[in-house]
């Protein structure tokens, strides 16, 4: 009996030892590494700027034929969807039956807001502009700190704010945003 445990034992060691059959070569080449294209190139989507404890963050949303800046807005102003305002989305873009208008120019979004600028928190000029700038159908698809926005606002006669959007999902000043290029 004695001289079975010392077979077994020997036999387990011998199993260990072995390693499972693993040997010590060393990393291995495996070929090229992995390739390939978006599987978008987001003109199928919208994206529209909701707000998180940490700041402007866009959600991508399927975009209907032929959507622009209008259609962005529009989901803009609906507010996020429940699955959204169940990972802690919201927005600061004042409830209610507003009308946000949005039209493309050369080169630009031309933005028309039924509210003085001054009267929104500046979250909601943020997700109202990185909205417009990042639609499809902006201006030459730009990217949404290329695209200049011109904001209109209700009452005021005169010249638009031309803003952008910069890095960071916020509105700013023509001449302060440049785009890295």
């Amino acid at each position: 009996m004695r001289r079975g445990r010392t077979l077994a034992g020997l036999f387990l060691a011998a199993a260990v030892l072995a390693g499972c059959g693993v040997t010590d070569t060393g990393p291995t080449a495996a070929g090229a590494p992995a390739r390939g294209q978006r599987a978008t190139d987001g003109t199928g989507l919208l994206r529209v700027y909701f707000l998180t404890p940490h700041g402007s963050w866009p959600v991508a949303r399927p975009a209907p034929d032929g959507a622009g800046p209008q259609a962005a807005l529009d989901a803009l102003l609906a507010g996020p969807t429940h699955a959204e305002r169940a990972r802690g989305l919201v927005t600061a873009v004042p409830a209610g039956a507003h009308v946000v208008r949005a039209r493309v120019s050369a080169g630009t979004v031309d933005l028309y807001l039924p509210w003085l600028v001054a009267e929104l928190d500046r979250t909601a000029v943020n997700q109202l502009v990185c909205t417009a700038a990042a639609a499809p159908g902006a201006p030459g698809g730009e990217r949404p700190a290329d695209v200049v926005v011109r904001v209109h606002e209700s009452g005021i006669s005169g010249n638009p704010w031309s803003v952008r959007c910069d890095e960071n999902g916020a509105a700013a000043p023509v001449g302060t945003a440049e785009p890295d290029r």
